[in-house]
C-alpha cells in the first residue's frame, strides 16, 4: 500500500510525519533518562497520568496522519509495544529507573484511547492546520 493511499491528505506530509517521530523520539529520551534529571512528581501515580497523556497524544497524532484504520490500529499496536520495551529498558539498562506493569499499562491505555479518538472529529484537526498554514 502506497504511503499516499495511507496517510491522509496533507500538503506537507514530510513535515507531519517527522514531528510524530520526533514526538516518539522524546518520549524515549525521557523514559531512559535518569531519574534525577526529572522533575519531581507535584504528587503520587503522576507518572501514570503521564503516562497515559504521553500515549493517548502520540496515537491520537498517528490518527491525525493516517487516514486508514488499519494504519491506525497498527500505529497504536507499535506504539503499545514500545511502551511495554521501554519498561523492560528502564529495569535493565538504566540504574536510577525501574521497569513498572502499572506505567506500561498506562501507556497501552493511552494508545487505545488516542485510536479511539481517531474516529472522532478531532482527527482532522491536524488536516486543517495543514491547510490554514499552507493558506498563510
Amino acid at each position: 500500500m502506497s504511503a499516499a493511499r495511507t496517510l491522509r491528505e496533507f500538503r506537507r506530509p514530510a513535515l507531519w510525519i517527522a514531528l510524530w517521530l520526533a514526538m516518539i523520539a522524546a518520549v524515549i529520551a525521557t523514559c531512559l533518562m535518569p531519574a534525577q534529571d526529572l522533575p519531581p512528581a507535584p504528587f503520587d501515580a503522576f507518572d501514570k497520568v503521564e503516562h497515559f497523556t504521553a500515549y493517548l497524544l502520540l496515537s491520537l497524532y498517528a490518527g491525525m496522519l493516517f487516514a486508514r484504520v488499519r494504519a491506525q490500529a497498527l500505529a497504536a499496536a507499535g506504539l503499545i509495544a514500545l511502551g511495554i520495551a521501554l519498561e523492560f529498558a528502564q529495569a535493565n539498562l538504566t540504574d536510577s529507573r525501574s521497569g513498572d506493569a502499572a506505567d506500561a499499562l498506562a501507556n497501552g491505555l493511552g494508545a487505545l484511547a488516542g485510536l479511539w479518538l481517531s474516529r472522532t472529529p478531532v482527527a482532522l484537526w491536524l488536516q486543517r492546520l495543514d491547510r490554514a498554514l499552507a493558506r498563510g
